[in-house]
Parts: structure tokens; sequence; C-alpha cells
């Protein structure tokens, strides 16, 4: 019998409140619990509250996650939901990723207020972004642009936009699905040529390591084949030693028992990058992943993430 609710951290922002919501409807669902048999923790981050400068120069993807994190490990949250792509490879003592949701669309969504698309930019245009891989797949397809940090929550972001801060943003279209706010993308991009961050698209779920009251809660709004592209992806962001720091693209697909990673290394400059798919089984995915890794290495040489 369920004595107190379950606990759910979460940052505050509206995407991440949509998202902590969805998995509790998910939870509801499968369970047939009432809405009162969760409780939704918001926990400020650093990140949140860094919002001028590059996360790459204050500490990385860890700054969304470390105060959640802390309330997990000391009990006073039983689960956290976040943004697959916020995580870090390594995570602490005793926590563990313990579910997936289905994945959404995981394409990027260009943001057009002075044309509906990258090509149409004038020369010059200015992009506001907060991601060094969008900023290098940017520099990469139009040299000529002027990319500049844009760091805040969407609804932020589309208001700077509107105001003419930038020409042009770009936002992954799940949030903006999931916020209802899809109708602001003017061109989706393709998956081939501007590929995706590792784990973006995707909600994961945290919680400690071994326990199985709530590994048994999760278990039936876990999404497996979700599960299977991440786990690939995040080990071939772990073997890059990736971070925000890191011009990194990963995508992994699966099609019945085959799974293929699309991996791909930029420098912040977007004038060198390197690319490769593998193939394989959906019982190898950390090595597919970690070779992916080897691969890019190897063709990149060793002084390829020092030289920037």
């Amino acid at each position: 019998m369920q004595t107190q609710p379950i606990r759910i951290g979460t940052r505050g922002s509206d995407l991440a409140l949509a998202q902590a919501r969805e998995t509790r409807a998910r939870l509801m669902a499968a369970h047939g619990l009432a809405e009162d048999a969760f409780e939704i923790v918001v926990i400020t981050t650093t990140g949140d509250r860094i919002t001028n400068r590059p996360l790459s120069e204050v500490g990385g993807k860890g700054l969304f996650t470390l105060e959640i994190e802390e309330g997990l490990t000391e009990g006073r949250l039983d689960i956290a939901v976040h943004s697959s792509k916020d995580m870090p490879t390594v995570l602490p003592e005793g926590l563990e990723l313990s579910a997936f949701l289905p994945r959404e669309d995981p394409r990027d969504a260009f943001i057009g207020k002075t044309a509906p698309t990258i090509a149409g930019l004038p020369q010059g245009a200015v992009i506001g972004s907060a991601s060094l891989r969008r900023q290098a797949l940017l520099r990469r397809m139009r040299p000529d642009l002027h990319v500049v940090l844009f760091r805040g929550n969407v609804p932020s972001r589309l208001a700077k936009l509107e105001a003419g801060k930038v020409d042009a943003t770009l936002l992954a279209q799940a949030g903006l699905k999931r916020l209802g706010l899809e109708a602001a993308t003017t061109e989706l991009l393709p998956l081939d040529t501007f590929p995706p961050a590792p784990g973006q698209g995707a909600i994961t779920i945290e919680s400690r390591r071994g326990d199985e009251r709530i590994n048994a809660i999760l278990a039936p709004i876990h999404h497996r084949e979700t599960g299977l592209a991440l786990t690939c992806e995040r080990a071939f962001l772990g073997a890059l030693d990736g971070s925000c720091k890191t011009p990194i693209a990963g995508h992994a697909t699966i099609d019945g028992d085959t799974i293929t990673l699309h991996g791909m290394i930029l420098t912040p400059d977007g004038t060198q990058a390197h690319e490769t798919r593998v193939d394989g089984s959906v019982g190898d995915v950390v090595a597919i992943g970690v070779e992916v890794a080897r691969i890019l290495r190897e063709r990149a040489g060793p002084h390829f993430f020092t030289t920037w």
C-alpha cells in the first residue's frame, strides 16, 4: 500500500515541467493511480541560474542535474525526470538511468524571423544558439553567418527572436512539440546533414540504484527501443569523453534487431568534421557506440580535441 506520494524531481522551466507531467501521466495510467499519488518537486539548478555564459565555460551539462541528483542521493526525491541530452555520461555513485519514455522527434528546428530557411538567410545574418554542436553545424553550412550565444528557456528564446535580437534560432523540435509550440518551426533540419545531439528528443528517469520498489513502478513505462538507442548514443559520447565543450552529434536508429549509429565530430568553427555509420545487433549497443567513437578518433587524429 502506498503511504506517501512518489516525489518527482524536476527543473522549473516550462519544458521540464511538461516532461515531469508526462512522466506522471504515464505512471498514473500504468498503475491506475490518482494524481495525488505523485508530488512534482521543482528544484532550481546551477544551470538555471547562470544564463549569460556558455555552459562550456561554467561546468558543462552537469549544471542542470547537480542539485536534483543531490535530492535523489539524500532521499528527498524518489525519481528525477531529465532531458536525456542534458545528462552527463558519468552519473553520481549510487544513481542510474532506470527508464526512458518513447522518443519524440529528434530533429533540430530552425525558427527564422528574417527568412524561413537557413539557405534563405541573408549574408551575415545573426543566429542565436547555446549549443556548440548547432553552432558548428551552422558554420559548416554557412560560414558567413554570425552565430551568437543564446541561452534561456524555450519561451524566452522565442520572445528574444520575436523582439529582433537575432534573425533566427535553433531549438529541439521535441521540446517545441511538448510545449505545443511546433507551429513556430519554419524548417525542420534533416537528420543526415544536421544530426542531433546524443539523447535529443528523449526523456529519461533517474533513480537510486537498487531501489526495487521504484524500479517496479517504472518498469511499465520504460520504452525498450528508446533505451537501446540512448544506451548506444551515451556509450559513443562517453568513449569520446563528450561534454558541452565538444561539438558532437550522434543518433541511433533501430530496425528490427539491427541498430545503426550515425556519429559526427566537428571543430567549433565547422571547418573540420568527421562522421561515420556503423550497423550491428541490438545486443551490442555499447560496443557499437564505442566502435563509432574509435573510428572517428582514428580519422581525426590525436590532436583533434586539443587544438581548438
